[in-house]
């Protein structure tokens, strides 16, 4: 156990004394069936501790207030028309609720340092007032980081604000653009008491505590995922995996509880194949809960380890789940090696858990792998489609699109039909996974790990994006039947995708939708064979001429056609001869690629080539036009490159006679394999 977490048992302990949350005395594991712990209060509580997840949620109904576009189109909040529910004359009322309740997550990328009123329970002042973008920027208490924070483009707040009567949020603004408010509401005989600040010490312990399980994400926070005082132990298992063969993790014929189970090396698992398939088995059920790829289990993006929130994804070289996994009578995980050759996967494996049995109110973990390739069109893509009670408490998306440096699929909007009722949509793909502005340098462009949501990947030039999102207050409670989907399209879901995704979520029953694996061979990752690098938009540069050279990206009409390019210029020579330009591109797998170039050609262009260790390779190609006009594919030479990155070196290696200058506007890069 880490200091951090040991210190979070401590504080733990602390309150459990304080009667704020329970704790079981001493260190010996509570009798099977032992009478359940006692519920934590609406508020700070919910979020220090990870073992009340498998109970069924209290709340009488979830939704949210968002800015998503009510007539089905794509104004999410760009234009603020629908970032509002009514106008007052003090601003804008984005939430009004009837309590009592509780207000979970807030999220946008667009924060401004408009105040934000919140009035309690009726009351004619509002008890709290704060520029919207410190709800995220952790400078004002009780919205401290980490359980505030940005990254990836998105800003979110975890800090639960609960009500007793009611509760209005006023933007006292001319407009707010997007944002998305969730929340429960709760039936009339549960405690909720008014938000007040947190200032009291017992509240400062616990909002210390939910500091301290936030900052954990990489560590070992199995302690948490168990009841407080409960024993915990750890088994240790080598495993060799042989191509074709299925091995057991982990099996006992007694109650208990999975806190946290470790699989290493996590880089076994990577590669494209998806053909290592963990199987978790409760209570006899002859079907699996847990039926997924290994890596994506663990959110792998494409196969590579990238995923490091508080519950799960991968630290080091190590794998790790802490959402807690309670059962009756018994449990079993198993991997099956689906691979018809090569070596045996040398794995070490943790287990941790108590021999404290499945309470009456607690629910079955399940996580299902869902693939569609392509996706239907005018349909969403479906996480989950289930009848029965339970709650969702995360999702991992891959989505790919059929093509190069095109990733508006990502504009679709996510939607939960709980109970036969939208109760929640979302603005966009990015913002379901609290990030926001995909292909944006320094928002959604890169991989970004927060506690509980991230970036796993974007890559514009694969069509490729992709996120993860763990829910612990703001978890999608049903009681009949959930149906959770994301839009593959800004509208009518129009754009054929390749979507892979993961769905964790606690069931009274197995969930009722199909979803049995695939074959291997349709579950492999399915890379591009052709792959478009556009400089005009995010495509890092390598290096360029030292002397003599500008370089400007520029958009305009060109044959009717709206064209972004970077626009090269230069004069003379370099120090070392002709000018260049060397571009990063990645590429996914190694192998032959023919290069081409798509431009813009005209009267002051000039002659390209590809050079490769100062060897000119393939051939040179001649921009110069009498008139301006674009031009391409336009073979430049084959060559055999590896897996990611490579720079890809272009040198103005002349001019035609009739060309005034030395000019290169580059719209596009195209990397084709070739067999």
């Amino acid at each position: 156990m880490t200091a951090r977490v040991a210190r979070v048992g401590l504080v733990l302990a602390l309150l459990g004394a304080l009667g704020l949350v329970a704790c079981e005395s001493g260190t010996s594991s509570p009798e099977p069936g032992a009478s359940p712990p006692a519920t934590a209060s609406i508020g700070l509580a919910e979020l220090t501790r990870l073992d009340h997840l498998p109970r069924f949620k209290r709340s009488a109904t979830v939704g949210s207030f968002s800015s998503y576009d009510r007539t089905g189109g794509n104004d999410d909040g760009f234009s603020g028309t629908y970032s509002f529910i009514r106008q007052k004359g003090e601003g804008l009322v984005l939430a009004e609720l009837d309590g009592p309740g509780a207000i979970y997550r807030i999220w946008t990328p667009t924060p401004t340092d408009d105040v934000f009123a919140f009035y309690f329970d009726g009351e004619t002042e509002p008890r709290l007032e704060i520029p919207f973008r410190q709800l995220f920027t952790g400078e004002r208490e009780p919205f401290v980081s980490p359980v505030v924070g940005y990254g990836a483009g998105g800003f979110y707040c975890y800090l639960p604000i609960p009500f007793e009567r009611s509760i209005k949020i006023v933007a006292r603004a001319e407009t707010i653009q997007f944002y998305q408010i969730n929340y429960a509401i709760y039936p009339n005989d549960v405690d909720v008491r008014t938000f007040d600040g947190y200032e009291t010490p017992e509240s400062r312990e616990l909002l210390a505590t939910a500091v301290e399980l936030f900052e954990s994400a990489g560590e070992d926070v199995s302690a948490s995922a168990a009841p407080p005082g409960a024993e915990l132990r750890t088994e240790r298992r080598s495993v060799s995996l042989a191509p074709g063969a299925s091995a057991r993790l982990f099996e006992t014929d007694r109650p208990g509880r999975i806190a946290g189970l470790r699989l290493a090396p996590a880089s076994a698992f990577a590669g494209k194949g998806r053909d290592v398939v963990i199987r978790m088995f409760w209570d006899g059920d002859e079907e699996p809960a847990v039926l997924s790829p290994v890596g994506d289990l663990f959110g792998y993006s494409w196969g590579d380890p990238a995923m490091r929130s508080v519950v799960a994804g991968t630290a080091g070289d190590t794998n790790y789940l802490y959402l807690p996994m309670p059962f009756e009578q018994s449990a079993r995980i198993e991997l099956t090696f689906e691979r018809d050759g090569g070596a045996p996967v040398e794995l070490e494996v943790e287990v941790v858990w108590a021999e404290i049995s499945r309470m009456p109110d607690e629910r079955h973990f399940y996580a299902l792998w869902r693939r569609e390739n392509p996706t239907r069109e005018g349909e969403p893509f479906t996480f989950l489609d289930t009848q029965g009670r339970g709650h969702i408490v995360g999702a991992v998306l891959q989505a790919q699109g059929f093509e190069s440096a095109q990733t508006g699929f990502f504009e679709g909007d996510d939607q939960a039909i709980l109970d036969g009722e939208l109760v929640i949509h979302g603005t966009g793909s990015e913002d379901f996974f609290n990030g926001g502005w995909y292909n944006v340098t320094g928002r959604w462009m890169s991989r970004v790990s927060l506690p509980l949501s991230g970036c796993l990947d974007y890559k514009n030039p694969l069509g490729r994006s992709a996120g993860y999102r763990f829910m612990l207050t703001d978890a999608y409670a049903f009681r009949t039947s959930a149906r959770l989907t994301i839009e593959h399209a800004p509208t009518e879901n129009r754009l054929p995708t390749d979507y892979a995704s993961v769905v964790y979520l606690y069931s009274e029953e197995r969930p009722t939708m199909p979803w049995e694996l695939p074959d291997v061979a349709a579950r492999r990752v399915a890379d591009p064979d052709r792959i478009v690098f556009r400089p005009g938009w995010s495509v890092p540069i390598d290096s360029l001429s030292f002397q003599g050279m500008t370089m400007t990206k520029l958009e305009e009409s060109i044959d009717g056609v709206n064209t972004r390019y970077l626009q090269v210029n230069a004069e003379g020579e370099d120090v070392f001869g002709p000018h260049s330009v060397g571009f990063r591109c990645e590429l996914p797998e190694a192998g032959t690629y023919a290069v081409s170039i798509e431009a813009l050609a005209g009267p002051g262009q000039a002659t390209v080539q590809i050079f490769r260790n100062e060897r000119a390779e393939g051939q040179a190609v001649d921009l110069y036009r009498e008139t301006r006009q674009r031009v391409g594919p336009m073979r430049l030479a084959e060559l055999g490159f590896a897996e990611g990155e490579n720079v890809v070196l272009l040198k103005l290696v002349g001019t035609n006679p009739r060309s005034s200058g030395q000019g290169l506007d580059l719209m596009s890069l195209v990397f084709e394999r070739v067999p």
